[in-house]
């Protein structure tokens, strides 16, 4: 009996045990992390994942799926409203009482007219999780940028931002892509889609530009994409082109081109009515079908980008 007794004890020690392993812990850390000040230089080469342990010096995690992540709390850290674009759960308050996971989503690198090489790295905050899982369709992912210019053999970080705002379904944030705006004027668009569960997808293009100061999103551009229709009755996709025409030396303008088609939908439980983009909400009031093409034009009037001018409708195959 007292051998029985024995392995029964042995066997829920090491399922207690082996269950508290797997429960993400949290690491305090102080909140000076958070200024956006912070000094920091790294020696060739620049490894990402190392970098976020100084930046976010929480407990790292390497889980299968290329899940890496920095589990941390901050205590003594008031928490800062920061716009999560869904719209739906309000704004996300940084750092997260319950805890932060910080990945690092991505480093984009680059090099300007005169040689000088930069590092960009992006990172993705989300609410603490005993299984290092990111949840909530609704939820953005936070974004947070630094900034790293090459001098000699060191990388020395010029700017940093933990956090922008919140973009993407899930707590993801969507990729960010490279784009000049200028004459060595970077900045990073990416692409927000989200929607309900079994439902089309609407996306937004946003633009985020070091201005002011800081890094922040400067433009956003509705109806970009519609996207996972089941029936694939009505669908768009937009693409975008910086104009460099010689009139701006920064802050170019763009031009944002969107392609689709609309068809009526039948009214049956998967076939239902989307909203449309505006500039076709008419046609589509009085014709079962046609393809359409809709051109913009976007432009910075010293504080943000906006359409400017009307935007030119082509319509074809109209029935």
């Amino acid at each position: 009996m007292r051998l029985i007794q024995s392995v029964i004890f042995c066997l829920i020690f090491i399922s207690v045990s082996t269950a508290q392993d797997d429960i993400v812990q949290l690491k305090n850390v102080s909140d000076t992390i958070l200024n956006s000040k912070r000094t920091l230089k790294i020696p060739e080469p620049l490894d990402g994942v190392k970098t976020m342990q100084k930046l976010f010096p929480g407990k790292l995690y390497k889980m299968s799926h290329n899940n890496t992540f920095m589990s941390w709390k901050c205590k003594n850290c008031k928490p800062v409203a920061y716009t999560d674009v869904n719209g739906v759960e309000g704004d996300q308050l940084f750092p997260y009482t319950e805890g932060v996971a910080t990945r690092l989503d991505t480093t984009i690198n680059y090099t300007d007219s005169k040689g000088n090489q930069f590092k960009m790295l992006v990172f993705n905050h989300s609410v603490y999780d005993a299984d290092g899982s990111q949840t909530g369709r609704f939820s953005g992912g936070l974004l947070g940028l630094a900034k790293f210019s090459k001098t000699g053999n060191v990388w020395e970080m010029k700017s940093y931002q933990p956090a922008i705002a919140a973009f993407g379904a899930f707590a993801n944030v969507p990729a960010l892509k490279l784009v000049a705006i200028g004459e060595d004027q970077y900045a990073f668009t990416l692409i927000h889609a989200n929607g309900g569960a079994g439902g089309p997808y609407t996306a937004f293009l946003y633009l985020i530009v070091g201005f002011d100061g800081k890094y922040q999103p400067l433009m956003e551009v509705g109806d970009y994409r519609l996207s996972n229709n089941a029936e694939g009755n009505t669908e768009w996709s937009s693409t975008y082109t910086v104009v460099n025409d010689g009139k701006k030396k920064f802050f170019r303008d763009f031009a944002v081109t969107t392609t689709g088609f609309y068809k009526k939908a039948k009214g049956t439980e998967d076939d239902y009515e989307v909203d449309v983009p505006k500039e076709v909400s008419e046609m589509a009031k009085t014709k079962k079908q046609f393809n359409f093409i809709i051109e913009k034009r976007i432009s910075f009037n010293g504080k943000q980008y906006n359409i400017t001018g009307k935007p030119v409708v082509k319509f074809s195959n109209v029935k």
